[in-house]
Parts: structure tokens; C-alpha cells; sequence
């Protein structure tokens, strides 16, 4: 059985570590602060007695649990990163325990009136009776994904512990800057030396996932001209007057709150601008490499034509490919999503298979040869303040791993 207790506190201890990444950094990692957690993973790692521990220059950590059978079987990797979402708040972390939850709204913030509500994320109610960690109202939790890290670690343990229960060849890879797209940039995978891979990743409980978008950035840079106001006359030009025709010419209807399944989307994440400069931040998604391409081009013909309109060179768009979608590699190697299927189901799990709409490292990942699914690590609501995982997910996602292990021998 494993110890609810300890995976609590394991994962209380690592979501108390800021491991912000940081998209305008060239760094690897992007965040000095990064390495505090990771060099504590790696000493976890050897105190606990995993094998062939190492961290490298960029912060990659990997390490072998040797197998205890003779038998040859495939060597198997779970992966997860320890990096969290620039996109929010994630200092100074005061997570809530709320243990045998009613399945009503949660308060998280009573001074501020921040409500987690269950009639809005109506996920919640399914975990009626668990144990729910969630934020305070003021920052990310960081589920997204220590949870992931806190299960790989919990589940390595716990077969050191049990020799009874007979595996292969484990590998286990800790990565950073996954939410900033550069998670597998530097992963070794030679060196890593696995058959094939898990990334906890995933969300709620029973997701399995061998899809995700294509995915690109776009940096827009729109140039005005600034002048005294009184003067202005013919002679000022606002860059955010045009950046906001850049804004309302893109379909309102394609972006990320009117779309799902495999809709694509153009998701504006970020303004910074003012009379002399504007840029604007944009992620593009699509499952369908037809669409993302289309997407792409719909976006870079936009700054072209918005310069015409001003007969000016007044927009400036750099768009910047991150990763593509995994489905083309996991296909031919179905049994691997076929094996955590099983192990999903052997633990009381009915498997959810549908696509990601995200990335992971595990999309970049099986493009480096290295075919890698993606499981459930848990949590709800990722990047800000209504972020939640339920215990129970977690102890759920750690037998998951123990379980691919051991069926991974009956093969």
C-alpha cells in the first residue's frame, strides 16, 4: 500500500520550491532557481538507492532502477518536468488541504473572495469524499508538474522497497523549461536508453493521451511614431490603435475559450506596448498539420496586409515553430498506449483516450526517437490560482507506474 502521507508531504515539499521558467531567458535551465529542486531530486534519487544518477549542465536528471528479474524485457521511461508556468504567480505557494471535500465550493481566498466553485469547474464534484490540495487564491499550485515528479518518485521508491514485485529496466528523466516548449531541447536521448516512455503530465483522473497540437509562437511588432500629443497632427501614429486592428482581424471565434477537441486556435498571451512600440504574444494550435500550416500563414499574411493598409512597414511578425503533434510516432507503436491501458484498468481506472490540447515533452520527445504517450499526473485548472489536484489521483497515477512496470514483464 502505498503511504497517502508521504506523497502528501513529498509533493507539499516540492511545490514549496519557485521553479519559474523564463521565455526571454537562452539559458538552460531559464531560471537559476530551477536548479534548487533539481539538484534536490538527484540527491532523493541516490539517497533512495536508483542508479546511474546524474544531472547535467542544462539541469536534465536521470537515473536507472536496475531489474530484478533475468528475463529480457523492454526498458521503459517515465518523464516529468519540474519547471512551472511563467504565465502566473508561483512564489510563496500556501497550498489548502481539504480533506474528505463536500463536493460544494471551496474558498480560497476569503479576504479576497476568491472562489473555487464546483457548479463552474464542474469537475470537481467527482472527487466528492477525497482529499483536495489547492491554492490560496494567490498563486499557481505547481501540480503542473510536481505532481507528475512527486509520482515518479513516490512509485520508484515504493519498487526499491518491494522487490516482490518484478520489473525491467526503468529509466526516469526530470527535465526543465517544458512549460516555456524547451522541456526536450537538450534531452539525451541516447543516453536516456529507453525503449519507449511515459510522460505524467496529464490532467484529470484516466487520461491517456497520444495526440497533441502542432504548436508555434508568434512575436508581432507593431512600430508607431511618438510626438507630443498637442502636435500630434498628422504626424503621430499610435502603434496600439494598429496593433488593436491586428487584434480584431484574427477570427474572435478561433481562440482558446470557443474551441475544443481538436480545434485550433490563435490564443493572444501577452500586450506590452505603448505609443512608439506594441508587441503582441501569440500562440498558434491546431491538431491537423493542414490547418496548423494555414494558421501560420493566415497570421503572417495579416502583418503583410496590415502594412498596406498603412503604407508602412509597420508590422513586424516572427512566427516560431515548438513541436508537433506525437500521433504520427505513437501509431506504429500502439502497444505501448495498449500497456498503459491495461495498467489503467488492472488499478480501477477507466482509461479516457482522447487528444491533448497542450504539449508536452513527450510530443518533441517521440520526434527524437523516442516514443512517448502521455498519462494523467492529476491535476485541474494548470497555470493559476484555481489549480487543484486530489490526493487520491496522485496515489492513482503512482500505481499506474508501478503497475506498466510489472506487466511490462508478462509481455
Amino acid at each position: 500500500m502505498i503511504d497517502k502521507k508521504e506523497v502528501l508531504n513529498r509533493f507539499l515539499n516540492y511545490i514549496s520550491i519557485d521553479t519559474q521558467s523564463n521565455p526571454e531567458s537562452n539559458s538552460t535551465p531559464s531560471t537559476d532557481k530551477q536548479w534548487k529542486l533539481a539538484n534536490q531530486l538527484a540527491t532523493e534519487l541516490e539517497e533512495m538507492g536508483m542508479q546511474d544518477v546524474s544531472i547535467d549542465d542544462n539541469a536534465y536528471i536521470m537515473a536507472t532502477l536496475p531489474p530484478n528479474i533475468t528475463k529480457k524485457v523492454p526498458t521503459i521511461g517515465f518523464i516529468s518536468h519540474f519547471d512551472t508556468s511563467p504565465d502566473f504567480n508561483g512564489k510563496n505557494i500556501n497550498p489548502q488541504i481539504i480533506e474528505d471535500y463536500d463536493g460544494g465550493d471551496i474558498v480560497l481566498n476569503k479576504e479576497k473572495n476568491i472562489i473555487l466553485s464546483s457548479e463552474y469547474f464542474e469537475d470537481l464534484k467527482q472527487y466528492k469524499g477525497q482529499t483536495i490540495i489547492t491554492t490560496d487564491g494567490t498563486s499557481l499550485l505547481g501540480a503542473d508538474d510536481k505532481a507528475g515528479v512527486t509520482e515518479i518518485m513516490s512509485a520508484m521508491e515504493f519498487l526499491i522497497n518491494h522487490p516482490e514485485i518484478k520489473h525491467g529496466t526503468i529509466k526516469i528523466g526530470f527535465t526543465p523549461d517544458e512549460e516555456i516548449g524547451r522541456g526536450a531541447h537538450k534531452f539525451d536521448v541516447e543516453k536516456f536508453g529507453a525503449d519507449w516512455a511515459y510522460t505524467m503530465d496529464g490532467s484529470q483522473i484516466g487520461e491517456l493521451e497520444y495526440e497533441n497540437f502542432n504548436a508555434a509562437s508568434a512575436k508581432v511588432t507593431v512600430s508607431g511614431k511618438s510626438v507630443h500629443p498637442g502636435y500630434a497632427k498628422d504626424k503621430m501614429v499610435n502603434s496600439m490603435y494598429i496593433a488593436q486592428d491586428f487584434i480584431n482581424s484574427l477570427p474572435r471565434l478561433e481562440t482558446p475559450e470557443h474551441t475544443e477537441g481538436r480545434q485550433g486556435f490563435f490564443h493572444l498571451s501577452n500586450i506590452n506596448g505603448d505609443v512608439e512600440e506594441t508587441v503582441l504574444q501569440y500562440i498558434i494550435r491546431d491538431h491537423d498539420k493542414k490547418h496548423f500550416e494555414a494558421r501560420k500563414k493566415v497570421i503572417a499574411d495579416l502583418g503583410i496586409e496590415i502594412c498596406k493598409q498603412y503604407q508602412s512597414e509597420c508590422v513586424k511578425v516572427e512566427v516560431t515553430d515548438q513541436y508537433k503533434n506525437m500521433r504520427e510516432k505513437i501509431e506504429p507503436n500502439l502497444h505501448i498506449v495498449e500497456l498503459a491501458k491495461k495498467a489503467m484498468e488492472a488499478v480501477n481506472i477507466e482509461p479516457i483516450i482522447k487528444p491533448i490540447r497542450g504539449g508536452t515533452d513527450g510530443s518533441q520527445l517521440s520526434f527524437m526517437g523516442l516514443p512517448c504517450p502521455n498519462i494523467f499526473a492529476g491535476g485541474h485548472n494548470f497555470h493559476g490560482k484555481y489549480e487543484y489536484v486530489p490526493l487520491e489521483s496522485m496515489l492513482k497515477a503512482t500505481e499506474v507506474i508501478i503497475k506498466i512496470a510489472e506487466l511490462n514483464t508478462k509481455k
